[in-house]
């Protein structure tokens, strides 16, 4: 179980970084690397590579929006096997529905208590 979570910590821990050193070293605004981490999930789980690096991580790869994008993928594979060609959209939604629906309603939630401001440059 130490193990594990030493491990959780670890990936979870490297996205972060790899992330802050995208923000940091380029030009690259915070949306467009939040695009890039779901869009690499979606290819590593296209390839099969999300469920070993979740067999040895957990929650510290599941959890980042990689692996969001991992089960947009693995919703894509199980709709193609049952539906054919229709599944290629109807998978990706019925995966990500659970995350986007959280998403807006915790957002909206939020911004009933918070007002944002925008980022000064």
């Amino acid at each position: 179980m130490l193990i594990k979570s030493l491990f959780a910590f670890l990936v979870g821990g490297l996205f972060c970084v790899i992330a802050q050193i995208l923000i940091d070293k380029t030009a690259l605004t915070p949306a467009k690397i939040l695009v890039f981490y779901v869009v690499g999930g979606v290819v590593i789980g296209g390839f099969g590579l999300f469920e070993p690096l979740f067999e040895l991580s957990g929650c510290g790869a599941s959890l980042p929006l990689v692996g969001f994008g991992a089960n947009v993928a693995k919703g894509v594979r199980r709709a193609i096997s049952e539906m054919g060609a229709m599944g290629i959209l109807s998978g990706a939604f019925s995966a990500a529905a659970i995350g986007c629906t959280a998403s807006l309603l915790l957002g909206f939630i939020a911004s009933l208590f918070f007002k944002g401001k925008p980022k000064r440059l």
